[in-house]
């Protein structure tokens, strides 16, 4: 069942995919370090963490970051949309707070293919869009001498198979390694 990561990652540009779970922050960065240029990420204001890029330059140039606060999710929406659709941006982040509708995520699709932009949606669990082209679910792994390692899995996939791996972000090489699970 599972393949190769580098058939589903770097994720298909022109697309909206979804990310969720414990490690969907580091997926985010992740993607938008092999995006590779400017990022546009919406949050909705109300959210009481805070995204600092600084935090995130193990990934992305902090320069490369331009965040908004909206209002609210609707907002956000028709923000996200007019950035897809822009096509300057490599990357649009939202983070979303309730399930997305059909006709939302359809848009976003149009969007993100007009402009040829990469969209991702950080979910919460059990609230994705039946418009998105890929779905993630990512936990991080304990392992004592490695606080990047990950487990990643396609658990939604539009255009190919479904599939899992644990994967470990290099800082120095700023390149994203595939590694066998650690046996118990």
């Amino acid at each position: 069942m599972a393949s190769d990561l580098v058939t589903y990652f770097p994720l298909r540009k022109a697309r909206v995919h979804e990310v969720y779970g414990p490690g969907s922050l580091s997926f985010a960065a992740v993607t938008a370090a092999r995006a590779g240029g400017d990022v546009f990420w919406i949050r909705e204001r109300w959210r009481p963490e805070i995204l600092n890029p600084i935090g995130l330059s193990a990934y992305v140039d902090p320069s490369k970051f331009l965040i908004a606060q909206v209002k609210d999710q609707a907002e956000g929406l028709a923000v996200m949309e007019d950035a897809l659709r822009d096509g300057h941006l490599s990357l649009v982040v939202m983070e979303l707070g309730e399930p997305l509708g059909l006709t939302e995520g359809r848009r976003l699709q149009l969007a993100a293919k007009a402009g040829k932009t990469i969209g991702l949606c950080r979910i919460p669990e059990g609230k994705g869009s039946n418009a998105a082209e890929t779905r993630w679910h990512c936990t991080p792994v304990l392992d004592r001498d490695d606080s990047t390692l990950q487990h990643w899995e396609i658990t939604k996939n539009k255009s190919g198979t479904l599939g899992a791996w644990h994967v470990r972000w290099n800082t120095t090489s700023r390149r994203l390694n595939v590694v066998s699970p650690a046996l118990k």
